[in-house]
């Protein structure tokens, strides 16, 4: 009775990019011969507070040895003779620092990749210069000289 004709359409709804990167699809992905790019990111989900972008990159560019800068020695003398001076263990002394011990026996070990910013926060602590000309001598708090 009615001039109504009926379509009817039948369509998969399209997947979700979630659904597209799940192991089982990409798997069927490449059983199919689909091209498939997958990349993971360098570092991605975990939680690095000193990251050295810097010194990665000049390992990259680097042909011959590829090894990090790392803190002389004489340096890790003059934390532990400070930090022993104060009569502190090397945990209370990263507390002071609000660094991780590990980092602190690093350094002292000249294992440790210099970072501008620890040494200064162990300069502050120590109350000695550490880095330039005269190390091993005061700090003299800024605006006094």
């Amino acid at each position: 009775m009615s001039d109504w004709e009926t379509v009817t359409i039948l369509r998969k709804k399209p997947q979700k990019a979630s659904a597209l990167k799940t192991e089982q699809a990409v798997n069927r992905a490449r059983r199919e011969g689909v091209p498939v790019e997958t990349q993971q990111k360098w570092g991605g989900g975990q939680n690095k507070q000193h990251v050295t972008t810097k010194n990665t990159a000049k390992l990259d560019r680097e042909t011959e040895e590829l090894k990090h800068e790392t803190v002389p020695l004489s340096l890790g003398k003059l934390i532990q003779q400070g930090r022993q001076a104060k009569g502190w263990s090397q945990k209370e002394f990263a507390t002071r620092c609000n660094e991780k011990p590990q980092v602190v026996n690093d350094y002292e070990a000249g294992r440790g990749i210099p970072n501008q910013a620890i040494i200064g926060k162990m300069e502050r602590v120590l109350g000695i210069k550490l880095r330039g000309k005269d190390q091993g001598k005061p700090l003299v708090p800024p605006g006094k000289k």
